[in-house]
């Protein structure tokens, strides 16, 4: 498993630099990882580059992860002396709750300019994390207009806008920006799985495998739920094979497992297996 996975396009190059230089206009850092994978989802560099500015965690894509896991995630980072919230972007509720938590960081700021007799200023919050994280679906709640386009395919938004999404509110958005290397193949599995990086980038057999034996050890119930043919005796390839004959997915009138597997894929990265957290307190 030590094997380093390479992914670095040359539009997420050319976005750090530009992160690195814009950094310093902003007071505050929206970080969005993904619920299911919060470690996995962190770029440790964009996280290094920011450090020193006031930081918002927003755990994305709660509602399809393992809701014990993700209140767990929430005090692991909350121990850390960040603000956390989990959400469900496609909650307007959730959505309000961000801009408390990103006006009450700015707090601060306005109650100095005001001491001081200046006129306060809009809050300019900068928006960071990996590709297919949730960023454009935030950006467009927030501005409440299609500001940034949404397409569920790993480093689709590749260039950098100032939004406003109140007088009080500014956003700097980011491409998303994946590290340049990763030094486990574990840490790519999660990636994979989730739909940050590519999936033809690693071994489907291997990502599947991976996928199948966690949630057999932690989630089996899901599994037989969703596949009620499968048995705890089963190993991935018995259930990738149970799975493409139960479909009807044959080639040449064998099993076509790697069909299996995408179709496995797919429906855990959508919920269709129920909620699920890959990474674990």
């Amino acid at each position: 498993m030590s094997q380093q996975i390479h992914w670095f396009p040359g539009h997420m190059k050319k976005a750090l630099i530009e992160i690195e230089k814009k950094v310093k206009l902003v007071d505050c850092v929206i970080e969005l990882l993904d619920a299911r994978i919060p470690l996995a989802s962190q770029n440790k560099t964009l996280s290094k580059v920011t450090e020193n500015k006031l930081r918002l965690i927003v755990l994305t894509k709660s509602d399809l992860a393992d809701p014990e896991m993700t209140k767990r995630w929430s005090e692991y980072f909350k121990e850390q002396g960040f603000a956390v919230i989990f959400a469900d972007l496609n909650k307007n509720s959730d959505i309000q709750n961000i801009i408390i938590k990103v006006e009450k960081l700015g707090e601060n700021k306005q109650q100095k300019l005001i001491a001081k007799g200046m006129k306060p200023q809009p809050i300019r919050a900068m928006i960071i994390g990996i590709p297919n994280v949730g960023k454009s679906t935030l950006i467009n709640k927030l501005a409440k207009r299609r500001s940034a386009s949404v397409q569920d395919k790993p480093g689709h938004t590749k260039a950098q806008q100032l939004i406003k999404v109140s007088n009080r509110f500014e956003l700097l958005d980011t491409p998303g920006i994946l590290q340049n290397s990763y030094e486990d193949k574990q840490q790519a599995m999660l990636l994979a799985i989730s739909g940050s990086i590519k999936m033809d980038i690693l071994p489907l057999n291997d990502v599947g495998s991976y996928a199948y034996d966690f949630m057999h050890k932690y989630y089996f119930a899901n599994l037989v739920t969703r596949y009620p043919y499968l048995e705890e005796k089963d190993t991935s390839f018995d259930a990738f094979t149970k799975i493409a004959r139960s479909r009807g997915y044959l080639n040449q009138g064998v099993e076509d497992t790697s069909k299996a597997i995408k179709v496995f894929l797919n429906e855990v990265k959508s919920g269709q297996i129920g909620k699920v957290s890959f990474e674990r307190i």
